[in-house]
């Protein structure tokens, strides 16, 4: 007991004050990419590049849409014009579906996701969280919320076992046909009014199983969604700025 108090101490005060206080990102860390208005209309060395599709031209500039990339970085690395740079702004939550559309020019930030209209999630937030055929990176990038680090809860948000005692779910994983089911009989037990969270850009999109026979390409669309959170896996400060943006005027 002694032990445990004494290294208590040690550790001392380990939850960052967040979002007062920025958090720490490594190095290799890959934010929202910001594009530059270069006209390459004659160049789709990156668009043929990426593993997901998730690179179009418009207007002779290449846009990226978030809900499909990776953020691998391949194509930063293979353009001869530089034209596109992955950041270190991790604010890439919307809950606009067609605001993950990256152009060249566009602010280095997203329009922030709409706040919560229901008074009655803004000071407490309760989601079952749902895997549906996930890799367990977006799975390991949502638990970890629960940490003293993060400290999920003292927002008001934390994640129940039951869907009959949540406030909405969190969908992982690009929807097997598996799976299907087991997501549609969930969200139909989480009592209204409810809400459904993307994480991941297999569950906006289908993501590297975008294709697949077995897949249905994301959350299915009779299901709405009310908050995309883009990655492979979104790093846990995404999510976490996500559901708190979500949450605003708490």
């Amino acid at each position: 007991m002694f032990g445990i108090i004494k290294e208590r101490f040690h550790q001392k005060y380990r939850t960052l004050d967040f979002p007062a206080k920025e958090p720490f990102l490594p190095g290799r860390f890959k934010g929202r990419p910001e594009i530059k208005a270069i006209n390459c209309a004659n160049c789709h060395i990156c668009q043929d590049l990426c593993p997901t599709e998730a690179i179009q031209h418009i207007d002779g500039h290449p846009a990226i849409d978030l809900g499909r990339c990776t953020f691998c970085g391949a194509c930063a690395q293979c353009c001869p014009q530089k034209a596109i740079a992955f950041g270190r702004n991790y604010h890439v939550a919307s809950a606009d579906r067609k605001a993950l559309l990256v152009k060249a020019g566009d602010s280095a930030a997203f329009p922030t996701p709409q706040a919560l209209t229901k008074p009655l999630f803004r000071r407490s937030l309760k989601l079952r969280q749902v895997s549906c055929g996930g890799c367990a990176a977006c799975e390991a990038d949502t638990n970890v919320l629960g940490t003293l680090l993060y400290d999920l809860g003292r927002f008001g948000i934390d994640f129940v076992a039951s869907p009959r005692h949540a406030d909405g779910i969190l969908v992982t994983g690009p929807v097997t046909k598996n799976m299907a089911p087991a997501l549609f009989d969930t969200y139909r037990a989480v009592p209204d009014p409810r809400i459904v969270i993307a994480v991941g850009s297999c569950a906006i999109s289908g993501g590297l199983f975008a294709t697949s026979s077995q897949c249905l390409g994301g959350i299915p669309e009779e299901i709405p969604v009310d908050l995309f959170v883009p990655g492979c896996p979104p790093n846990p400060w995404s999510i976490l700025a996500g559901l708190l943006e979500l949450q605003k005027n708490r």
